[in-house]
């Protein structure tokens, strides 16, 4: 007599109808993040190339003291034979050699390779900073508005609304200058640190708005809920509302919003310091050399090619990184 076959176990269909994937059985959400994030191979690409940037950034001085040489030399001005009588380099493509592996800056003849080095250091530091200062106030802002509602939220969303009515490149052209009055004699020259607190300053103060914006109603959704209701019956404070109930289901909008914001940041920087109106010479910086570049294209492409194929690179990294986070934390979108 045939005995039947035994019969195989269904598997597990998944909300979406596909079958569950068991790789993922009795994981975390973080550790499902995580192999979420190491499937996407332009993500894990991208991260690489952010950790590059920043490092090179963090050990700035070091490849310095390994290089032999600093961005504030005037190597073309000290030595003969580097620079022609029109200031230019005499090697090809913008005097690349063993010594000088990006060639040299027209006119001052510095090292392009550690101007770059420098001036990534100095586009992430600002943009770094002005990343961490508008997700902390728009985070708190949001969370507040939405949470307390009434007047309070009224008063938030009114001015937010403000705030984004301005047009803030143009606000960052004229509160340079006022900067540099109030706080600068006439006679005096701006200190580079204070030009850089204020591109900070001015970067966060136009930049959190969104940020709160979003989270404001991210906030109004959730406080409704039942786990929110729950502990509220329980006498729960509201601080421990905000902080135990709300902020841990907030994390994925606030890190999604703060990788958009950091190369946001990076190319603002670098547009201002581009029109004269952020970091000026002689601290290196990413748009001040592409703003030297666009002067001498025409006689030396090299130095324009440098800074801004970097910019670029870096920019187009982290937003293809933002992206793929976005995806890990939230598995219901799809490319």
């Amino acid at each position: 007599m045939t005995m039947p076959a035994p019969a195989m176990p269904e598997a597990t269909a998944e909300p979406t109808g596909r079958p569950a994937d068991p790789t993922t059985a009795g994981r975390s959400p973080g550790q499902l993040m995580w192999l979420r994030f190491r499937r996407d191979r332009a993500g894990v690409i991208s991260a690489f190339v952010v950790l590059f940037f920043f490092l090179v950034a963090l050990t700035a001085p070091l490849i310095s003291a390994l290089y032999g040489k600093d961005p504030y030399a005037q190597y073309g001005q000290d030595r003969e034979g580097l620079l022609n009588e029109y200031g230019y380099p005499l090697l090809p493509n913008g005097g690349i050699s063993s010594e000088f592996w990006f060639g040299l800056e027209p006119g001052l003849g510095r090292d392009v390779f550690m101007l770059l080095v420098y001036g990534i250091r100095t586009s992430l530091l600002i943009a770094g900073a002005a990343t961490l200062l508008t997700t902390l106030i728009g985070v708190v802002v949001g969370l507040v508005a939405g949470y307390a509602g009434g007047k309070t939220d009224y008063l938030i969303g009114r001015g937010i609304d403000i705030l984004l009515s301005f047009p803030s490149v143009l606000f960052f052209i004229a509160f340079m200058p006022v900067i540099e009055t109030v706080f600068v004699s006439p006679n005096e020259e701006t200190p580079v640190w204070l030009r850089a607190v204020s591109l900070i300053s001015v970067l966060t103060l136009f930049g959190w708005a969104t940020i709160a914006r979003l989270l404001r109603g991210q906030v109004l959704s959730l406080r409704e809920r039942e786990f929110v209701e729950a502990a509220r019956v329980t006498g729960a404070s509201p601080a421990r509302i905000v902080f135990k109930e709300l902020l841990p289901n907030l994390w994925t909008p606030i890190i999604i919003q703060a990788t958009l914001l950091l190369p946001a940041f990076v190319t603002a920087e670098a547009g201002l310091s581009f029109l004269g109106v952020g970091i000026v010479e002689p601290t290196p910086d990413w748009g001040r050399l592409i703003q030297r570049g666009a002067e001498v294209y025409r006689d030396d492409i090299t130095f324009l090619i440098f800074p801004g194929l970097s910019l670029v690179i870096f920019v187009l990294a982290f937003n293809l990184l933002g992206d793929s986070v976005r995806d890990a934390l939230d598995p219901k979108t799809r490319r």
